[in-house]
Parts: structure tokens; C-alpha cells; sequence
């Protein structure tokens, strides 16, 4: 997870007002949120569509009153909704939501259209949020008890279900939407619109072409090296968003690189797909990590694949930290192992 206080640091450091900021694996949608927050203009992209729908709400949410109106719509509507989806005769879904819950969260999957509209989205989002997690220690989950970071495998959740004796909780959906929805509106939201778009990385440029040469101040975190597949770890985010029932390996061929030499063709290929949006001095903030790969590895990697671009980029600062409260995966035994993150900053000669 990207922490506010790194993006809202580096927002404020090399970035004035009115300057355009991108992430092009924009993720949860931090560096844009914390870009408008601070009164610049934000846009980013994302091949995945959890963090497309979770970006895209930060970026332009829409009026509180509209939000609560098309909860309240959606609520009467699915009073006289049935379902005979595969989900409710399969045991892990029967497993993971009470029937009453799956039937909302069934009739939500059917009718939010979240690509097109920002309130849907919004919802989507908050959705997103809820659909698992700790369900033993709060009640604004909708899940059996799951961890909330990722979405464990049918399999083993359905044993580990059954070894704990965990039923799913009856939860009503849209009760714990509208509290959500209050909760995130208890704060004004930004002045300023921002622009996320569902998409490669490399073809940032096309997607985002109105903002040709206008970018400013890039700050993103790419995927690591052989950490995570993203779209295995959120499989049942993207089931909610339209995906298949089960998770599918490698249905994101870009999500973990095992090759270190693939790695860094994937980055230039990313690198190449921003350049042409980049303002002549702009500044790239590089928060990365990677069990296989040390600092000067880390550096020589990404200035050569910032370099491909055809463009001179030089290193301006350097960081390490610690991470520290890290995705942990409560049904495992295991000792957690501490990792490394470091922070580069280039800008382009």
C-alpha cells in the first residue's frame, strides 16, 4: 500500500498548484487523491480494474446527495430481485455470504455500471471495500471471516471455514454502504476533477493524450519483481467488477515478473508509454521493492529503462525504509518476513 504521507511529501516538495501529476499504475488511487487534496491536477491509469474503479472514485467523485439517491433506487429495486447464478449453489460463495447477502451483492454486480457512471463507480468502490474482511471484529464487512487485503482461494478458504466452524454473517448491504458513504463525505471533497483511465501503462500516452507534454511530477510504484499477482491476490474484487468466478493464474500477464531482465523490458515498455506526456525537467518519484533485487540493482535498472525512453534522466535522490504493516495473510501460520522499499527520485536533463 501506498502511504498519503510519502505522495503528500513528494506532492509538496517538487509540484505547485495547477501542476499536472501522474500514476501510471495508479493502484488505490493515492497519488491522485493526495495530488487534488493539495490542489494540483491528477490523472492516472490502471490495467486492473479494482484499482481502475477505486482511482477513478477518488479522482472524481460525485455530489453526496446523488450517492445516497441511487443507493436508496437501487435498494428498492433489488427488493424483487432473484438470482439463479452459479454462485449461489457453489460452496465457497454459499460459504463466503449468507444467501441473503450474495442475492444483494448479485443483484449490485448486475446493475452497477460502474465504467460509465462516477456515482456507480463511487458505490462500486465502496463495495470494493467491504465485500471481505475481518468480519468477527466489525460489521462493515459482507464477508465470512477473510483477510481484507486480499481474497484468499475458494479451496482454502472453504477448509479453513470449516476447521474454524465460520458460517457467513447475515448482512444487509446497503445499510453498510450508506454508512460508508457518510463516513467518506464527512470531509469536503477536492475542488479539483482528476482523470484515472482503465489501461496499460504503456499506453499511457494514447489514453491520456489531451495531456501531451503538460506532466509535471510523476509518483507511482510499479509491480515488483516476483512479489504478487494482483489479479490472483483481488480475484473476488474482480468477480464483484464483472470477472469469473474463480481465480484464473496468470490472468494478468503483467502483474508478476519472475525474470528480472523481463522486468526491466516491462518498465521501459511503461517508461516509453508515459515519456511523451512528461514536460521538459520533470521530476519521476520510484517507490519499489523486490526481495531479489538490491539498491544498486534497483538503480541501475530503472535509470537504464528511464533512459530507453530517449530522453537523459538523472538520479536526485535516494531513500530506504523498512515496510512496515505490510499485507498480512491472517489464515497463514507462517512468520512474516520484513522487506525493503526504496524511494528514487530522477528528473529528466
Amino acid at each position: 500500500m501506498f502511504p498519503e504521507a510519502f505522495v503528500r511529501r513528494n506532492v509538496l516538495a517538487w509540484s505547485r498548484r495547477d501542476d499536472v501529476i501522474l500514476d501510471p499504475f495508479s493502484g488505490r488511487g493515492t497519488t491522485v487523491f493526495e495530488s487534488l487534496v493539495n490542489g494540483r491536477r491528477a490523472i492516472g491509469c490502471d490495467t486492473n480494474p479494482v484499482a481502475a474503479c477505486l482511482s477513478r472514485a477518488k479522482a472524481d467523485p460525485p455530489k453526496l446527495k446523488s450517492v445516497l439517491a441511487r443507493l436508496k433506487e437501487l435498494e428498492v429495486k433489488s427488493l424483487r430481485f432473484t438470482s439463479k447464478a452459479a454462485e449461489t449453489k457453489d460452496e465457497f460463495f454459499q460459504l463466503c455470504f449468507h444467501e441473503e447477502t450474495l442475492r444483494q451483492l448479485l443483484f449490485l454486480m448486475k446493475n452497477l455500471e460502474w465504467r460509465t457512471s462516477n456515482v456507480d463507480c463511487f458505490i462500486a468502490a465502496l463495495a470494493l471495500g467491504c465485500l471481505h474482511g475481518e468480519s468477527h471484529r466489525t460489521d462493515a464487512c459482507f464477508s465470512n471471516r477473510m483477510p481484507r487485503t486480499i481474497s484468499t482461494k475458494p479451496a482454502y478458504s472453504v477448509r479453513w471455514w470449516q476447521k474454524n466452524e465460520c458460517l457467513p454473517p447475515k448482512r444487509n448491504v446497503f445499510p453498510i454502504l450508506t454508512t460508508a458513504v457518510e463516513y467518506r463525505y464527512h470531509s469536503d471533497v477536492p475542488a479539483i476533477k482528476g482523470k484515472v483511465v482503465e489501461g496499460d501503462a504503456r499506453k499511457a500516452a494514447s489514453m491520456l493524450r489531451a495531456y501531451k507534454e503538460k506532466v509535471k511530477l510523476v509518483i507511482t510504484s510499479p509491480p515488483y519483481l516476483d512479489i504478487t499477482d494482483y489479479h490472483e491476490d483481488q480475484w473476488l474484487r474482480l468477480w464483484f467488477l464483472g470477472g469469473p468466478m474463480k481465480p484464473i493464474s496468470g490472468q494478468g500477464k503483467d502483474d508478476r515478473h519472475r525474470i528480472v531482465e523481463g522486468y526491466w523490458q516491462f518498465l521501459s515498455e511503461a517508461w516509453q508509454g508515459v515519456a511523451p506526456l512528461l514536460q521538459d525537467s520533470a521530476q519521476i518519484v520510484i517507490r519499489i521493492g523486490g526481495t531479489r533485487l538490491g539498491a544498486n540493482e534497483l538503480q541501475a535498472g530503472l535509470l537504464g529503462s528511464l533512459n530507453s525512453t530517449g530522453h537523459k534522466f538523472k538520479l536526485q535522490e535516494y531513500k530506504q525504509s523498512d515496510i512496515k504493516n505490510g499485507q498480512k495473510r491472517i489464515f497463514s501460520t507462517g512468520p512474516s518476513k520484513s522487506g525493503t522499499e526504496h524511494d528514487f527520485r530522477f528528473q529528466m536533463a
